[in-house]
């Protein structure tokens, strides 16, 4: 009796624990995308198709996550991000984590922005630090007014 007792509870436990951890995964799957799941590059992949699909204009920032240059880009990226939702897509590719990165877009300095009109077609390229400010120039410069 002892042992059906044993075996009740052990099997009870083995149910809560399987309970407790589908919970889990289903609230991981459910939780809004972040700033920094944005630029992640799983993410960034799905953002490329999103865009495509949406023919939105693309700035693409290639640096590193060590680099200080690129860490000051990346609070301005950020804002770009989530400000500008819809009328532009931001990403970031790190190309000391991921080289291809580099030689597809010849980056000889980092960070280098990319400026891409809709269709995909290289409208501006800059090296080195880039201001907010700057950025949204230039898109203007460029005949996209993103305000």
């Amino acid at each position: 009796m002892k042992n059906l007792w044993k075996l009740i509870i052990i099997v009870i436990l083995a149910a809560a624990v399987i309970a407790v951890i589908t919970l889990k995964n289903n609230q991981k799957t459910a939780e809004p995308l972040t700033v920094a799941d944005v630029n992640s590059e799983h993410v960034v992949a799905d953002a490329n198709q999103l865009a495509v699909a949406q023919k939105l204009p693309k700035l693409i920032d290639l640096g590193a996550d060590k680099c200080i240059p690129c860490k000051m880009m990346k609070p301005i990226l950020d804002e770009l991000t989530l400000e500008y939702k819809g009328k532009l897509d931001v990403i970031f590719y790190d190309v000391w984590k991921n080289e291809s990165y580099a030689k597809k877009y010849n980056i000889e300095i980092i960070p280098t922005q990319i400026f891409f009109d809709p269709n995909e077609k290289e409208l501006f390229r800059h090296q080195g630090f880039f201001s907010k400010d700057e950025i949204l120039a230039k898109w203007k410069e460029l005949g996209f007014d993103l305000r």
